[in-house]
């Protein structure tokens, strides 16, 4: 077996073993709210997957678990699944975790060199730029149009999910400095 190929394989191995976490987070319970976007933990497997595994495997991870989800496959928090879920009032949301996990992990990249503290602080920033800026601006555009709202009116709709989101960022930051700490030969600075 040749280099590229054991690195391909770990690869893909990486990338349905992230896509299965997010999937796993959603069996948590979610919280519904009335504007038809729920809370989930899902969010933060989003975020994992960038930070841990760069912005290409990060995207390729969370489009793995969408592509499974719109063929039907309950994966989503509260058992959902199917085509229906993408013209949902959170089908922009879902969008943007896409391209929240790579800009999660183009941080991270940029940032690689972090150790200790300045970990903790680059994978926050990174979690919170991706995470919440990146995946909140595909979410109140696809929650503005979904549910015939302005963006302002979107905007404002969203921020009852900051303040869970910004502990997902301090969770993702922890789990990330506790890999690194763990696992010393793990990249951060993947493509």
């Amino acid at each position: 077996m040749t280099t590229d190929s054991l690195t391909s394989s770990r690869s893909l191995s990486y990338v349905a073993l992230f896509a299965a976490l997010i999937a796993v987070f959603g069996m948590i319970p979610k919280i519904d709210l009335p504007l038809g976007v729920p809370i989930t933990l899902q969010t933060l497997g989003v975020m994992l997957a960038g930070c841990l595994l760069g912005p290409r495997r990060g995207f390729l991870a969370v489009a793995l678990l969408l592509l499974a989800v719109a063929l039907g496959l309950p994966l989503l928090s509260g058992g959902r699944g199917g085509l229906a879920v993408f013209v949902a009032p959170s089908s922009g949301f879902l969008v943007g975790w896409m391209f929240g996990a790579f800009t999660c992990g183009w941080i991270m990249r940029r940032l690689s060199g972090a150790r200790g503290k300045a970990l903790f602080a680059a994978t926050f920033v990174a979690s919170l730029v991706g995470g919440i800026g990146v995946v909140y601006l595909f979410g109140i555009a696809g929650l503005a149009m979904a549910a015939k709202l302005s963006l302002q009116q979107a905007a404002v709709a969203v921020l009852v999910f900051v303040p869970g989101d910004l502990i997902k960022c301090l969770v993702c930051a922890l789990m990330v400095q506790t890999v690194a700490r763990g696992l010393p030969s793990w990249r951060l600075d993947r493509d």
